[in-house]
């Protein structure tokens, strides 16, 4: 049994928990997605999702419970355990603040791509190896006690286009690429629109608002080789 904390700061996180459901269903393993709302939460967990939404308030909202500390923290204390993080957790992962080094060494420029209505979506190349598996649709889980639920993201099944992953760009980071000390994991063109440092992946784009689970599939892949590695 895998353990990925789901850091509850804002954005599309329920949709995080979807896609962790249908990877882990993909590659035939168990996982217990934990909904990370307090910094004990995070101390026990074999990966961590940092999710898209708006990096200031996310770091605001974030300071009753001390969950993006506790979650930094934890980063620090585990080195060697994944994180995924997407838009605005890209931010977190590229620039933490206070003080602290960068856990994916590259600069980032928040909002780059311009404001809400110049959100857009294309297909993106992918530079990383990922676990190869088929689409497996999974039931949508019944509403939580807040009384969220994951959006339908099933109908987009058609749109993914050969090798190419269909990317969802919202209010957008970008990196910098004379600033860059780690390896590209996607791009756009001649745009690098994700990094990997290590075993943390930064992703300008949003892939819980696909199908196409196959950076949350890198993700488990990589939180089971680390648990078996150490077990």
């Amino acid at each position: 049994m895998l353990r990925v904390g789901l850091a509850m700061l804002q954005g599309a996180r329920h949709e995080h928990a979807e896609a962790l459901r249908g990877a882990a269903n993909e590659l035939g393993v168990e996982v217990e997605v934990v909904e990370c709302r307090r910094a004990e939460h995070v101390h026990d967990v074999d990966a961590l999702v940092l999710p898209g939404g708006e990096s200031t308030t996310m770091r605001i909202a974030s300071q009753h419970e001390s969950l993006l500390e506790a979650s930094f923290a934890w980063m620090e204390q585990h080195p060697d355990r994944p994180v995924l993080g997407t838009c605005a957790g890209a931010i977190l992962l590229a620039a933490p603040g206070n003080g602290r080094e960068p856990f994916v060494r590259v600069g980032i420029q928040r909002n780059a791509w311009g404001r809400q209505k110049q959100s857009f979506e294309a297909s993106v190349e992918v530079n990383l190896a990922t676990p190869k598996a088929s689409f497996m649709e999974v039931d949508a889980p019944p509403r939580d006690r807040f009384q969220h639920q994951p959006l339908a993201v099933q109908s987009q099944v058609e749109r993914v286009i050969g090798d190419g992953f269909p990317g969802v760009f919202i209010r957008a980071p970008r990196f910098d690429p004379a600033v860059m000390d780690c390896l590209p994991a996607a791009t756009l063109g001649e745009e690098i629109v994700g990094v990997i440092d290590g075993r943390k992946l930064a992703l300008t784009f949003h892939p819980e608002l696909t199908v196409d689970r196959r950076f949350h599939r890198w993700l488990l892949e990589q939180a089971a080789d680390v648990k078996g590695a150490t077990s």
